[in-house]
């Protein structure tokens, strides 16, 4: 503490809030009681032209005002000092050196968008070119922003004493001031310098001493113990007053004794006007000391009651203070409280954490080992679905024709390009003659992916069951992957439709025959029992027409049959991969892999809308809705049939888009909503017996009779087979 006090601290303040925060920090933690603080303001120095007046030192004592209350309050003594100067900074750093001040603290500059452009701020510029020996603190809201520490000593001791010099010729001329303007307001007239009096008077110390006047009251130090140590400040010493009050009536006294000596000089040659004077001139001076102790008195009690609302503010200042400790102990109280909290919820959330990675590594392993399982699983279901095709390979041997490879080379010329009526993704189709017989011969592709294993499933299919809807396998060739079919005349419906190879077009007769019977054979497809079969593929390029444009369901390849527990449920079955063709895949199917006997019926769906339009696929659903609404759906229909019964074509076009809903649950049900709508559209088309009208380029019948543009055909009566 001592070398604080020891320790020369300028302040220097502006009317920024940087000022005050900086005063506040400074008291806080460089100043004790009792010590003084210099605050220091720095006047830019204005033009000449300029008028001048008393308004800069009544702004000089405005600017002091607050920071003398602060410094006040906080029981520290302050010493205000102007200069001025061209500059701020350049003031300080000239007072900081003359006066050899070893702390100086001061607000840090506001830093804005237009200063980071322009001369470095004040701050920057002080800390910069600060002495030596001067610490320099910068603030900014009531923390430290930038410091220079001293890294030297005072230069000499002379330069301390001329410090101590300059600080002591500013006490006296301050006490001087005060002693004028106390010896201005309050004029104490002397009694022995009225004229008239004869004589020498030396004041003595009982004389100009006022102390005696409140010899008989109580001390203000015994009554006040509390305020004892606040009563150092200069505005509120009593006995300050009195000195001053002292020393003024001395020299007032001193100043007049020349008049008082001549007068003694006068008194030796009247010595009988001497009596008769000094009784007057006693009469005088008591009704003066008394006019002067009453208003001595006056003075005195204005002091005294100044002196009690002083004590007042300083009990009222200390109960503030107790009351401030007391929230801050409080609010540590608290905060520790919240950080004790925010610990615990720490180490509570680091806990559940931990849990929860335990739990993430259990449930990663349980995911692990349910992999294995899954792939062990699927080894073996593989090893014997492999195991029951061999098996089913030898004794369904009886189910369907064997031939053998030399046959089947000799039925294709030895597969010969002239032969070759298609191609798939299965393999090449070849037209050949087996026992008199017109065939088609499927051959397995070498590099066709499942090949195998989509030979083995249409050989299992399609020799358990007869439908005249389905197409009838005549024999295989196993060793070699060789499927040997009926002999479809008119190909494919995907063909006729698209008018390709000159092949036939299909009147609206034939167009809603061949629908019914589609969904007819589906629907036989469905109904197997114990296990229904889906188709999977379904399109117009797996629909085949013959002779007689008998539709027929082929290429069963990718079919699957759905275990009966699902079938009993909801007739769906999860499979690990789809298949089928783009555009005809059921898209809930495509998402989630759950396959059911709706995934057919939205297949379907799509190949109806062709039936009708004989448009491709992608988007179709969409412009046929778009042209139902906007009343043109007569110019989505296919423009080669000219007679088409609109309304029944509508029909069948909104019954086509409730196939292919893209929810499957939305899709109406095969057997009871489509194929009986359908067989209505059939029966309608029988009833009307239209002749047939088709183009065709090549391969005529002997039912068939040309012409230039047509043939003309009457509708045959299809008979089929059926073979257990």
């Amino acid at each position: 503490m001592c070398k604080k006090r020891e320790e020369s601290i300028t302040l220097a303040i502006d009317r920024d809030k940087e000022s005050q925060n900086a005063l506040k920090w400074t008291v806080d933690n460089l100043v004790s009681k009792g010590q003084t603080v210099t605050l220091l303001h720095v006047k830019l120095k204005q033009s000449s032209s300029l008028p001048s007046g008393n308004k800069s030192s009544d702004d000089g004592a405005e600017l002091f005002l607050p920071f003398r209350c602060f410094c006040a309050r906080k029981d520290v003594l302050c010493q205000d000092v102007i200069v001025e100067d061209i500059s701020a900074a350049k003031g300080i750093l000239d007072f900081v050196q003359k006066n050899a001040v070893e702390t100086l603290v001061l607000g840090a500059s506001k830093m804005t968008l237009l200063r980071r452009f322009k001369a470095p701020d004040v701050s920057s510029t002080v800390i910069k070119r600060a002495p030596s020996f001067c610490t320099v603190y910068s603030i900014s809201k009531g923390k430290i922003s930038s410091m220079k520490s001293s890294t030297s000593s005072l230069p000499s001791s002379t330069m301390r004493q001329r410090v101590q010099t300059i600080k002591s010729n500013m006490n006296v001329e301050r006490r001087q001031s005060t002693m004028q303007r106390t010896h201005d307001e309050i004029e104490i007239k002397s009694p022995f310098m009225r004229r008239g009096y004869e004589g020498t008077y030396q004041p003595s110390m009982m004389d100009s001493d006022i102390s005696f006047v409140s010899s008989g009251r109580p001390s203000v130090d015994l009554m006040f113990p509390s305020f004892h140590d606040h009563a150092a400040v200069p505005h509120l010493s009593l006995i300050s007053d009195y000195e001053e009050n002292r020393i003024s009536y001395a020299t007032s006294c001193s100043s007049d004794k020349q008049s008082i000596d001549i007068g003694s000089s006068y008194a030796a040659f009247s010595s009988s006007s001497l009596g008769t004077g000094r009784q007057s001139c006693s009469l005088s001076r008591q009704d003066e000391m008394e006019a002067e102790m009453r208003r001595l008195k006056m003075e005195l009690k204005y002091t005294m009651d100044m002196y009690n609302t002083a004590c007042k503010e300083a009990i009222s200042a200390k109960n503030a203070a107790t009351e401030l400790h007391k929230w801050k102990a409080d609010k540590e109280l608290k905060l520790e409280e919240v950080r004790l909290a925010k610990e615990a919820a720490m180490q509570m959330a680091e806990s559940e954490k931990e849990k929860s990675r335990v739990v993430m590594e259990t449930a990663m392993a349980s995911h692990r080992i349910a992999e294995f399982e899954a792939q062990k699983r699927k080894h073996i279901e593989t090893a014997k679905e492999k195991k029951r095709a061999t098996s089913s390979l030898g004794k369904n041997d009886f189910r369907y024709r064997k031939y053998i490879i030399e046959e089947i080379e000799e039925a294709t010329e030895d597969f010969s390009p002239s032969r070759k009526i298609g191609e798939g993704g299965y393999g090449p189709v070849y037209k050949g003659s087996l026992d008199y017989t017109q065939v088609a011969i499927k051959v397995l592709r070498p590099d066709a992916a499942q090949g195998r294993s989509q030979f083995q499933q249409e050989v299992e299919v399609l020799t358990c069951m007869r439908h005249p809807n389905m197409v009838l396998l005549l024999g295989a060739c196993p060793e070699y992957g060789c499927l040997v079919y009926e002999y479809m005349a008119n190909g494919s419906l995907e063909d006729c439709l698209f008018r390709r190879g000159n092949s036939p077009f299909l009147s609206w007769q034939l167009r809603f025959r061949i629908a019914a019977e589609i969904a007819t054979g589906l629907h036989f497809l469905h109904q197997m029992k114990p296990e229904p079969l889906v188709h999977r593929d379904l399109k117009p390029g797996n629909i085949l027409l013959d002779k007689h444009f008998v539709s027929k369901i082929s290429d069963v390849g990718l079919a699957r049959l759905v275990p009966p527990s699902v079938a009993d449920t909801v007739t769906q079955y999860r499979m690990t991969s789809t298949a089928g063709t783009f555009c005809y895949i059921d898209p809930e199917y495509q998402q989630t892999g759950m396959l059911g006997t709706k995934s057919d019926i939205y297949s379907f769906g799509i190949m109806l809308l062709q039936i009708l339009t004989a448009k491709p696929p992608m988007g179709l659903t969409h412009h046929v809705e778009k042209a139902i609404q906007n009343g043109k759906f007569v110019e989505m229909l296919d423009p080669i049939v000219p007679d088409w019964p609109v309304d029944e074509a509508l029909v069948a076009a909104k019954l086509a888009l409730k196939c292919a809903e893209l929810r499957r649950k939305d899709r109406p049900d095969l057997g009871h909503a489509v194929l009986p709508e359908l067989n209505r559209l059939r029966a309608l088309a029988e009833e009307i017996k239209p002749s047939i009208n088709f183009c065709r380029s090549h391969r005529p019948s002997p039912n068939t009779t040309m012409n230039r543009n047509h043939c003309h055909i009457q509708r045959p009566v299809a008979t089929t087979s059926l073979y257990v």
